[in-house]
């Protein structure tokens, strides 16, 4: 079973920046592929990054390409959300979540964190 549990969220101004943690308990952290995901009030909820189980290979959605960094640390199995350069835009709950094997923005994610409150004021 693996549970998630983000932290960070917060309220900032825009160009402000944030960085969002997401500790996993998972019997091998290292195996599981991770994702962020957030949803805004009213829409679907949108993918963000994901990080293969090795940490050298990253994707993100083109909205938060080169402002927010994706990284994680397999020996405190812990991943992280670097945001920076925020906009009123970027506010959302922001979810991280896992599954075993390759990640792709597509992939189907079996277990997800409640989630983290970002808001972003201009």
């Amino acid at each position: 079973q693996v549970q998630l549990v983000e932290s960070g969220g917060g309220v900032v101004q825009a160009g402000e920046s944030l960085r969002l943690t997401c500790a996993v308990s998972a019997r091998t952290f290292s195996n599981l592929g991770m994702g962020w995901f957030r949803q805004a009030p009213g829409k679907d909820r949108e993918f963000v990054a994901v990080i293969n189980w090795s940490g050298d290979r990253t994707e993100y959605a083109e909205s938060v390409k080169g402002r927010f960094t994706v990284s994680r640390d397999n020996a405190k199995s812990t991943v992280y959300l670097q945001m920076s350069s925020l906009k009123p835009g970027d506010t959302a709950v922001y979810y991280c979540a896992a599954k075993y094997g390759i990640v792709t923005p597509g992939s189907t994610f079996h277990s997800w964190g409640q989630g983290t409150q970002v808001t972003v004021s201009s």
